[in-house]
């Protein structure tokens, strides 16, 4: 059964479904998060982005399964925005990670004028790796020992992606 997916804007009360995702197991282990996040805790820093940042919510039946962050840097960077994401896991592989990107490749292209796009992702991350590399991302470099995750150093790949003039 294929369910609808509709993206939009995250919204402040989206607090509760956005801090059960980021805890689940594997958003944990392909996310720059730490288990045990409460919805306080997750309310706050959602409240304290800077500007600059748009954030998205992938929704299925009134119920946010993915989020993802796209923050305009400033200064001489200002052509560039760098992603964050992650999916629920009972919603892993379902077309969620696509429909996100896919709005944020919009935005940055249509709208904000941004020429760059950034990310890093786990390198051990095959299908999130694969995901970017379908929207245009390129591997441009392995970070070392980048996080500790679970219990051990995790490294990292960086890939951009360029809009085409």
């Amino acid at each position: 059964m294929n369910q609808e997916i509709t993206v939009r804007a995250r919204e402040p009360e989206d607090a509760a479904d956005v801090a059960e995702l980021l805890n689940q197991p594997r958003a944990v282990w392909g996310a720059l998060q730490t288990p045990f996040t409460s919805i306080e805790e997750r309310r706050k820093r959602m409240a304290s982005l800077p500007a600059g940042h748009t954030n998205f919510v992938a929704v299925v039946e009134g119920k946010v399964i993915g989020t993802l962050g796209l923050n305009r840097l400033e200064g001489r960077r200002s052509h560039v925005g760098t992603i964050g994401m992650a999916v629920h896991d009972a919603f892993a592989g379902r077309g969620a990670g696509s429909a996100l990107m896919a709005a944020a490749v919009e935005q940055a292209d249509r709208w904000l004028n941004l020429t760059r796009l950034e990310l890093n992702v786990y390198a051990d991350n095959a299908r999130a790796i694969a995901l970017y590399e379908r929207f245009g991302f390129e591997r441009e470099g392995l970070f070392r020992a980048f996080a500790w995750r679970d219990g051990a150093y995790a490294d990292s790949v960086a890939m951009a992606r360029l809009r085409p003039f």
